[in-house]
């Protein structure tokens, strides 16, 4: 059983940064970032493929980076200039391939089986 651990989460006041760690127990090809905010659904924020390629959410772009450390089973999400809006739990997704597959695909939209237990985000005004 793959185990997902997300590290970072805190509170911060807006215009702020937080940058999260999620450490798996084995190496996991496609990883992301998903958050729930207070009474809304779970949305995708980022995900990372194999070759580093991202792909990131509207409300993620052009603040938020999503990276790998593939020697440490680790994903990352760096988070600038945070909003009160983007308060919520985060959870680290991560999904295996079949051998004969290179690539995820699929951004955040495609299928994550392993999830973290999530990691709390607080940005005040």
């Amino acid at each position: 059983q793959v185990q997902l651990m997300e590290y970072g989460g805190g509170s911060v006041q807006a215009g702020g940064s937080l940058r999260l760690s999620c450490e798996a127990s084995r190496y996991m090809p496609c990883m992301a970032w998903f958050r729930r905010a207070p009474g809304k659904q779970r949305e995708g924020v980022a995900s990372i493929d194999t070759d580093g390629a991202t792909a990131y959410a509207d409300p993620a772009k052009g603040r938020f980076t999503i990276s790998r450390d593939d020697a440490a089973n680790t994903v990352y999400l760096q988070m600038d200039s945070l909003q009160p809006e983007d308060t919520a739990t985060y959870f680290c997704a991560a999904a295996l391939l079949p051998p004969y597959v290179k690539y995820c695909g699929g951004g955040i939209s495609r299928p994550f089986e392993f999830w973290g237990q999530g990691t709390q985000v607080t940005v005040s005004s």
